[in-house]
């Protein structure tokens, strides 16, 4: 749950970490980070806790209830935690709890408090502060308690002339050191991708006529959990026939049928870390010579869009790249009509591609960091995860399509490293060549 600082090589990530964030924000200024608030799923069972992606970035601090202040330079402490104490009776309900000699014994804090004490010691961090930084939005409760400490604090601000005047946005500083993963984050990232190929390859040995797709769905969850994820980075969709034409399908209530295309998107979270993985295979078959024209299609697409993944190309250069070849097959396919540049200029594609090729990941499945910098598609960097994920989507009741092609969904994506001589695609180890999937799926 919390970082040992015993082990230097658990640790050492996170005051790194903090010692970044420090010198962006400067001597004299105050973030404060909350942790994620407790989800309710329904009356009085809540959900697995999941801490906030960004409080555990800087701490390493995995439980409930606890804030976080980051004050550069202050004597009393620049990294401090108001957490949870140690409670014998609740202890037995909910797991052990750091507590506040944890806090610091363990987690790397110079000083920690009861969270009960948050306005009685905040106070005096903010007093003599030049500058605050806190995430509006995350936590509403905490929210409350720090806007009622700053307002304090402003009153004083008028007698004193010290003391912050508003309150500035840290996600600035952290989402963009967030984009760039480091040696400890890849390798999280890279066993996350691992357990997820294991996952999809046993689902193209073992889906068979009738299955129900939940059945898919608990093979993925069994899957992630027995190789030491914490389970599904995002909720998996495992749609099956028509529902593969659903972007985010995930009732997975259907039953498949032999020979029609299964679409899995199933990643996992492995140390705070995201794979995001999809894949589309006929069920205990070969693919139909329909299913496997649609299918080349989209797989030029995405190898194209692969290739295109390098430092200094732009964000949109992989997008476009993959589009083109993308549309190219589609009018060979006789999908659409017109020339290709007359169906991009017109976005002839999109009752069938609606969506664009990928997105950052990291700790969050839909990672944090901009894509657009001054106006500008950004350009990638070395350490940068991207995903490369083109798609053919051909609804039951598209009118305009051939007949023989509705109902059909095929989305192929991957997770590419950006690297100093070009990419590394993090789930290579996931069949995706027809002749590797169809060795596993006629097995089934």
């Amino acid at each position: 749950m919390i970082p040992d600082v015993n082990n230097e090589s658990c640790a050492a990530p996170f005051a790194a970490r903090r010692k970044r964030f420090a010198e962006a924000i400067g001597t004299g200024a105050v973030a404060i980070l909350p942790a994620a608030p407790v989800a309710v799923r329904s009356r009085d069972v809540e959900y697995v806790y999941r801490q906030d992606s960004d409080f555990y970035y800087l701490t390493g601090f995995a439980e409930p209830e606890a804030v976080a202040v980051i004050a550069p330079g202050h004597p009393d402490g620049e990294f401090v935690l108001f957490v949870l104490p140690r409670d014998r009776e609740r202890e037995t309900w909910t797991g052990r709890r750091a507590g506040v000699e944890g806090a610091v014994a363990e987690g790397g804090a110079d000083r920690a408090y009861s969270v009960e004490e948050l306005e009685r010691r905040l106070p005096g961090y903010l007093q003599d502060a030049q500058r605050l930084f806190y995430p509006l939005g995350v936590n509403p409760k905490v929210e409350a308690r720090v806007l009622e400490i700053l307002r304090q604090v402003s009153i004083g601000r008028e007698r004193t002339g010290t003391g912050p005047a508003g309150i500035n946005d840290p996600r600035e500083f952290l989402h963009e050191a967030r984009l760039f993963k480091s040696a400890e984050e890849l390798a999280a990232m890279r066993r996350a991708c691992d357990i997820a190929a294991q996952a999809h390859r046993r689902a193209m040995s073992a889906a068979r006529d009738q299955m129900g797709e939940w059945e898919i769905e608990a093979l993925f969850s069994y899957t992630f959990r027995s190789l030491g994820a914490a389970g599904p980075s995002y909720p998996s969709i495992v749609a099956s026939g028509p529902n593969a034409t659903i972007l985010h399908y995930v009732n997975n209530d259907r039953r498949i049928s032999r020979g029609e295309l299964l679409l899995i998107d199933a990643g996992c979270e492995y140390e705070f870390y995201a794979s995001d993985v999809t894949r589309t295979f006929p069920v205990a078959a070969r693919f139909s010579q329909l299913q496997r024209n649609l299918y080349d299609a989209v797989l030029a697409a995405q190898l194209k869009g692969i290739e295109t993944v390098r430092p200094g190309a732009r964000v949109d250069d992989v997008h476009e790249a993959t589009l083109r070849v993308l549309v190219e097959g589609m009018h060979e396919l006789g999908l659409v009509a017109g020339t290709v540049d007359e169906i991009l200029e017109k976005q002839l594609y999109r009752p069938y591609y609606m969506h664009r090729t990928g997105h950052w990941l990291g700790m969050d499945v839909h990672d944090v960091g901009v894509y657009r910098i001054e106006g500008q598609s950004r350009r990638l960097e070395p350490g940068m995860v991207i995903t490369v994920e083109p798609g053919i989507y051909i609804s039951a009741d598209a009118a305009e399509a051939p007949s023989a092609m509705r109902g059909i969904g095929i989305r192929i994506e991957d997770d590419v490293l950006v690297t100093e001589q070009g990419h590394e695609v993090l789930t290579a180890a996931t069949p995706k060549l027809p002749e590797e999937i169809e060795t596993l799926t006629a097995s089934a």
